[in-house]
């Protein structure tokens, strides 16, 4: 028999690393070596997951861990139909189909209405594992640039028309948005609804950070009225529960063919995690108060990150008005390199501070290369060393490297 030669898959080849993780080791060696790292380039929020999900976890009912409901917890369904009504969406429960994170949830709808080299619309820039799991389902992204001098809103209307085939088949937006903190208005997502329904489009919206929101309103996709049938709510349980590890999201839709599709691939993964499951149940307990407190926390940690950014000469960046991230141009040639220098090469007083590079949050290659998505989800006092730490860095990068 002929020897052939094994080899890794070109799509396993063309899978991005993640900007946001792909430094972690370089961080570990730096901890090794005694140095304080406050980490900026992941947003894993600090506050405590709530006791009402800790307790339901901890009082799970059944002795045997079985499989669950391919569509998900029932019981988890009507709370998350609750908690929507509270939102003013209005859906039922065969709208839902709960995922495994709000990323399945987005594989899950790129596979439901995209096949193999179709395209997708995305704004840039834009969370930095769209890329990943558009590879995985060998679908394109198209990218329409978005601008930090007005804020990364939406381009002019016929901008993003321009961009629209016949191999388009949807148009992906997060509001608010990571990595930039932008909060779509109204008028921009009545935008994109008018140009689902010229072209014959689906929408994905990523709302995961609805809750995150210090100016303007949080405008869902699923109260945009004339395109019930096109209208995919991406969502996740990790941010506003503080409560990344549970894996818990969902896709939303009244689509039927849609959340038919849905749940053939959560048949075929069989379920999501039954006790986080469990643990959402008693999260959704939770009162508005505690998403009006924990607001108010991150908008104190926002400001504080923007006015220290404000400091370091050649700085450009908008004030985000909502998530929890600012994306900012620094005086910075290189973000990559310097990225790695601020933890292989430089402390301020032990400690460094660890960013996000830039360019992973693009899909036109070249853009992002002096820009880093900051993560403001330290207390205010952690906050204020790191980004000080920051601004020496930038100081002593720039003297070093020109």
């Amino acid at each position: 028999m002929p020897i052939t030669k094994l080899r890794i898959s070109k799509r396993g080849k063309e899978m991005p690393a993640s900007p946001i993780r792909k430094l972690i080791p370089l961080s570990d060696e730096a901890k090794k070596r005694g140095i304080k790292v406050y980490h900026l380039n992941i947003g894993q929020p600090d506050i405590p997951t709530p006791v009402e999900f800790m307790n339901a976890v901890k009082n799970y009912p059944n002795k045997v861990l079985e499989y669950g409901n391919s569509k998900g917890d029932l019981r988890l369904i009507q709370g998350m139909v609750e908690y929507y009504h509270r939102k003013n969406i209005l859906v039922k429960p065969e709208n839902i189909q709960i995922t495994t994170g709000g990323s399945e949830a987005l594989i899950f709808s790129i596979i439901c209405i995209s096949d193999v080299g179709e395209e997708i619309i995305v704004f840039e820039p834009f969370y930095t594992n769209y890329n990943s799991l558009a590879r995985v389902a060998d679908i394109n992204l198209v990218p329409v640039p978005t601008k930090a001098e007005n804020g990364f809103h939406l381009p002019d209307k016929k901008i993003i028309e321009k961009k629209i085939t016949s191999k388009t088949k949807g148009i992906l937006l997060a509001t608010p948005n990571n990595p930039t903190g932008t909060v779509f208005t109204r008028e921009e997502m009545e935008t994109i609804a008018e140009l689902a329904k010229k072209y014959d489009l689906f929408v994905l919206s990523d709302e995961v950070y609805r809750e995150f929101i210090y100016e303007g309103v949080h405008t869902s996709i699923m109260n945009i009225e004339g395109i019930e049938d096109r209208a995919i709510l991406l969502d996740s349980i990790s941010k506003r529960y503080s409560a990344c590890g549970a894996r818990i999201g969902c896709l939303v839709s009244k689509n039927k063919e849609v959340m038919d599709t849905a749940l053939k691939l959560g048949q075929s993964r069989l379920c999501s995690p039954s006790i986080e499951q469990y643990g959402a149940i008693g999260a959704l307990k939770l009162p508005e108060d505690y998403f009006l407190a924990m607001a108010e926390e991150y908008k104190r940690r926002r400001d504080t990150c923007y006015a220290e950014l404000m400091k370091i000469p050649g700085v450009i960046c908008q004030k985000p008005s909502g998530a929890f991230y600012i994306m900012v141009k620094l005086p910075i040639k290189d973000i990559e390199a310097f990225a790695k220098w601020m933890l292989t090469d430089f402390s301020l007083n032990g400690a460094t501070t660890m960013v996000a590079p830039g360019p992973g949050f693009y899909a036109t290659p070249g853009m992002g290369k002096d820009e880093a998505r900051i993560a403001y989800v330290l207390n205010v006092e952690d906050l204020k060393k790191a980004m000080r730490i920051l601004a020496k860095g930038v100081e002593e990068y720039n003297k070093i490297k020109g």
